[in-house]
């Protein structure tokens, strides 16, 4: 499951979304774009790593994605995240 963050996302939501995911399908990714949705994400993954603290130990891996939104091409941070 991929999930897009805004710079006004509600990081414990975002956790909570994230820590479900990978228990489900075992990885996930989160989609940002600007510094501040990049901030919130971040927030997110650390929060969701002490969510699952004692069941599974969680890997960031960031990279660059291009999404069009209103038909303009605009690059994303993408933040996979899987089991280590």
């Amino acid at each position: 499951m991929v999930f897009k963050v805004s710079s006004v996302s509600n990081p414990n939501l975002v956790a909570g979304a994230v820590a479900a995911s990978i228990k489900e399908n075992n990885e996930t990714a989160i989609l940002a774009i600007g510094a501040a949705a990049v901030n919130q994400a971040v927030k997110a993954i650390a929060i969701a790593r002490t969510y699952l603290t004692n069941e599974i130990d969680i890997v960031c891996i960031p990279s660059f994605d291009s999404i069009i939104i209103d038909g303009e091409t605009r690059t994303v941070i993408r933040l996979t995240i899987e089991p280590r």
